[in-house]
């Protein structure tokens, strides 16, 4: 029991000293934006790197966001471009598209012939509350997204091209958002998205990305998907923000169903089935904004692990543009 004190003690000044040191940088810091308590409009934002805002536009107003990334995992890089383009419908509805390409470096196999779309997605966004200073509640909105199945899926010659799912697929989301002062005066804006994906099924034909082999026919229906994140920003300075995303996402069952059809032999049945995957991990990032409607991104998303999940680092650039 001693020995426990005395690592709980330890710990606990270790951890007091990292909270001092954090503390005195941020009063050093502090000193140079004015008041002791930042004021909301004094600090640009560019966004983190995964979570989603819970904020509309303004009526009339756009943003432009595009992500260039690499998935780096085992023997591959899927390197694409994901881009926000939203629109305020009304001061409480934005919406818009987020169109996506991709291309496949392969170790060990041959490369995609050629940068290809990906599956396209179309999303609505309607803000229930907004945050006010002094008050407990947080900004809240609903988002609607709807997958168009426009990347390739089947048919395929080479594995890596390969760049959708098939399936039509429906995402519901809430979103919250709220700032927090800290001990320094300085800002900490927090994220919490909660989503679920309902997929369809997709009709399949020959090589595709389930799995499957030339000469098949059948369908696949991918399992329906849960995902949680949140993220933390740091005001550092007006212009530099320090980012931090943690998620987890549950992806159930996949199953495929057809039959084979050698050139030679009757049709043979198929049956395959990918199991649950569960995947968790981290997103750091750095935001520098050149003013309230323009800044830039650099992070990396990192995939520690989980159950049937590939462990990948994503390092990505993202510009923010507000009009």
């Amino acid at each position: 029991m001693r020995v426990q004190a005395t690592r709980v003690r330890r710990s606990a000044r270790c951890l007091a000293a990292l909270g001092a040191v954090l503390l005195g940088i941020g009063a050093a810091v502090a000193q140079d934006a004015g008041p002791p308590r930042q004021a909301l409009d004094d600090a640009w934002w560019t966004g983190p790197m995964l979570a989603n805002s819970a904020e509309t536009l303004p009526r009339g107003h756009v943003l432009v966001e595009p992500y260039f990334y690499d998935v780096a995992s085992k023997g591959t890089d899927a390197f694409g471009s994901r881009a926000y383009v939203l629109y305020g419908l009304t001061d409480r509805l934005t919406v818009g598209l987020i169109p996506i390409v991709g291309y496949n470096r392969v170790s060990h196999g041959p490369n995609s012939s050629g940068i290809g779309l990906g599956d396209q997605i179309l999303q609505a966004q309607y803000r229930l509350t907004r945050f006010r200073e002094g008050s407990w509640l947080p900004t809240l909105a609903v988002q609607l997204q709807e997958t168009l199945p426009t990347g390739r899926y089947d048919r395929l010659a080479r594995a890596s091209d390969g760049m959708g799912g098939g399936a039509w697929a429906t995402t519901l989301g809430l979103n919250a958002q709220s700032y927090f002062w800290m001990p320094n005066g300085r800002l900490l804006r927090v994220r919490l998205n909660l989503t679920r994906t309902f997929n369809g099924d997709a009709d399949v034909t020959g090589a595709s990305v389930y799995g499957t082999a030339p000469g098949f026919r059948g369908t696949a229906r991918p399992g329906d998907a849960f995902y949680i994140g949140t993220s933390f920003e740091y005001s550092l300075t007006r212009r530099w923000v320090l980012a931090l995303d943690l998620f987890r996402s549950h992806g159930a069952a996949t199953r495929v169903d057809g039959s084979a059809d050698p050139a030679d032999a009757l049709p043979v049945p198929v049956h395959l089935q990918a199991g649950s995957s569960d995947a968790y991990g981290y997103a750091p990032a750095v935001e520098y904004n050149f003013s309230a409607n323009l800044g830039v991104l650099l992070g990396a998303r990192v995939i520690v692990g989980g159950h049937n999940a590939t462990r990948s680092l994503t390092p990505a650039i993202a510009i923010n543009y507000v009009h």
